[in-house]
């Protein structure tokens, strides 16, 4: 027999396994209760709005939405539940889903009204804070949810900080990593020609590339060879070898495929800039500076790379990893879209410092009025342009009341003068909105009106094709394939040319729609940064305010007396003489040629007068 002792220690080896088994249970126990707990946290987080509020109103929007949330996620609990008891449990599955539908229908719109209560507590308690924050320039930090000091040197050094990383993930290669013109292991290419135009190798970075166009172009530049006949030529080679290389997805053509077999409109379709054709068609050059590149071109560009990229993805199966993953690498992203608008504002706030330097350092009344003076010079020659006086309406507005906003809610009691400024901008924003809507329907029912002409003109020639046909059976005669449906396809395609022609005005119009909405949210932002830029003290920025206000003032005005505020398409030839000038410019822009406003502006007026020219001699020989 064993003793007591020994017993004990055989009980107590035998429950040692079970302790430890309780204890693995335990943990994983908790481990889960842990898991179950964070996710029930982000459930709640995502359904009800927790977050800190900036100020009174900020908590009552959120109290409202939790409460509104609760109320709904209740609803659908009572009924998806029992439905869903039904699915699982039949009849007896039903009633316990509709016993938990009906809970959940209680618990939770108490729940959100219960967290709605909180954040506009929190919101009221938070009030003071911000209206003292406001006073000393600070702004809130959606993100970070608190109030900060904004200063716009740092933000210019943030987005090109940000916009240099991303050349660099898009090329593949760290800012320090490029490849050399002397790698010995150069990838294979259909045609090297552009390249030895450059002098670079085939695995040359884009730095590389815009290097020995600099370099290769100084060297061959008409204007520096007068003695070369064939420097025009040889400066127009190297300029279209670099447009090629220069861009990502145009290379990568180029590298699979070699140069087009002929040198037509149509093969360079793919060269065609949206920024300078844009620019061109809507004569925007002397505004530049203060509405950057419009939102219609830049989506015009992104839109464009994307369709190359889909068609070069179609061919990935005869692609190295290496070259696909480039292709979907370039692909425009949504950061990179929201990335350019940021340097956009940037860059506009950097200017408008600049213009109002002279405001905030006049001495005397003398000072301001040349600053005034300078103002109105600038508007007269912004308004002889085409769309001039209607961009001077738009930019005027928005500069004027962005000033009038932030001068009301620091120099007036209890921010009057802003909340005043505000509602003017909100009923004039409500009234483009409108506006838009009213051209996007205008010009979808134009277009669509236009097409269904042009298509049931086709369907009446076909008919008649069919008839001369038959007759031409009948008679035993064949019919002539070369002249008569040749004539007819000619007649067809001008009267095409002739409904799309109609449509232009009410694209047009859209087209302007969109850009003034887009600049008025450009410059409102642009303005928020120059304001609260805090580098400069208080009475500096109230100074930047009331100059942009100036500046705005006399926009508007001189716009309006030009007639900006109603902006119609009334002279075709004049748009039709500007969207073949916009094509023939970033032709040769892609070429390697540049340019400029000037040239494009006498470009229109000839190609107008031509226009004209030949209607009033086709007139005559009708005669």
């Amino acid at each position: 027999m064993k003793s007591t002792t020994e017993s004990r220690q055989d009980e107590a080896v035998s429950a040692t396994p079970v302790a430890a088994d309780d204890v693995i249970t335990r943990k994983d126990e908790q481990q889960q209760m842990e898991e179950d707990l964070q996710e029930a946290s982000e459930v709640f987080n995502s359904l009800f709005s927790t977050r800190r509020p900036k100020d009174g109103w900020a908590g009552l929007s959120s109290g409202l939405k939790s409460a509104t949330k609760g109320t709904v996620a209740g609803l659908a609990s009572l009924i998806a539940q029992p439905i869903a008891g039904a699915q699982e449990g039949g009849v007896k599955g039903f009633f316990g889903g509709l016993a938990t539908g009906v809970a959940s229908a209680v618990a939770l719109p108490v729940t959100g009204i219960c967290v709605g209560a909180w954040q506009v507590g929190r919101g009221v308690a938070n009030s003071v804070e911000a209206v003292n924050a406001s006073k000393a320039g600070m702004q809130w930090d959606n993100d970070k949810r608190e109030w900060i000091f904004y200063y716009l040197n740092k933000d210019k050094e943030e987005v090109q900080e940000l916009e240099a990383a991303l050349k660099a993930e898009k090329a593949g290669t760290t800012a320090s990593g490029d490849a050399t013109k002397t790698d010995l292991n150069e990838k294979k290419v259909k045609d090297r020609e552009f390249y030895d135009l450059l002098g670079v190798s085939t695995n040359a970075s884009a730095g590389d590339i815009k290097k020995a166009y600099y370099k290769e172009a100084r060297k061959c530049h008409p204007d520096k060879c007068l003695n070369d006949p064939e420097a025009a030529a040889k400066f127009q080679a190297l300029g279209h070898a670099y447009q090629i290389l220069s861009n990502e997805q145009t290379r990568a053509t180029y590298d699979k495929n070699g140069k087009p077999e002929n040198n037509s409109d149509a093969s360079m379709a793919h060269e065609i800039d949206p920024l300078v054709f844009f620019a061109v068609m809507f004569g925007s050059h002397l505004v530049e500076p203060y509405v950057g590149e419009l939102w219609i071109a830049t989506t015009a560009d992104s839109m464009m790379k994307d369709v190359m990229e889909q068609q070069q993805a179609m061919d990935m199966e005869n692609m190295t990893e290496e070259e696909a993953a480039k292709i979907l690498a370039g692909k425009t992203s949504n950061a990179e879209m929201m990335l350019k608008q940021r340097k956009r504002e940037v860059k506009i706030a950097l200017y408008l410092r600049e213009k109002v330097m002279p405001f905030s350092e006049a001495k005397d009344e003398d000072d301001l009025q040349v600053f005034r003076a300078s103002i109105q010079k600038e508007a007269a020659k912004i308004a002889d342009t085409s769309f001039g006086a209607t961009f001077l309406v738009t930019i005027g507005f928005a500069l004027e009341v962005e000033g009038e906003e932030f001068l009301g809610f620091q120099n007036t009691a209890l921010g009057v003068g802003g909340h005043a400024a505000r509602w003017k901008k909100t009923r004039k924003n409500t009234h483009n909105n409108w506006k838009l809507m009213g051209a996007a329907l205008n010009a979808g029912t134009t277009g669509r009106k236009a097409m269904k002409e042009v298509e049931a003109a086709h369907r009446d020639m076909e008919k008649k094709r069919e008839v001369k046909r038959a007759n031409a059976d009948m008679e035993g005669n064949e019919s002539k394939e070369g002249e008569e449906p040749s004539t007819e396809d000619e007649e067809q395609a001008k009267m095409a040319a002739q409904k799309l022609e109609e449509t232009i005005p009410a694209l047009l119009e859209l087209a302007w729609a969109i850009n003034i909405r887009d600049i008025s949210r450009t410059l409102k932002n642009a303005c928020k940064k120059l304001f609260t830029d805090a580098e400069v003290p208080m009475g500096t920025r109230l100074q930047r305010a009331e100059a942009i206000r100036i500046i705005g003032e006399e926009f508007y005005n001189i716009g309006k007396s030009r007639g900006g505020e109603k902006f119609s398409v009334k002279d075709t030839a004049d748009i039709k003489a500007r969207a073949e000038v916009a094509v023939m410019a970033t032709m040769a822009k892609a070429q390697g040629q540049e340019v400029s406003e000037d040239d494009t502006e006498e470009m229109i007026k000839q190609a107008k007068n031509m226009r004209a020219d030949l209607e009033s001699g086709g007139e005559k020989c009708e005669c």
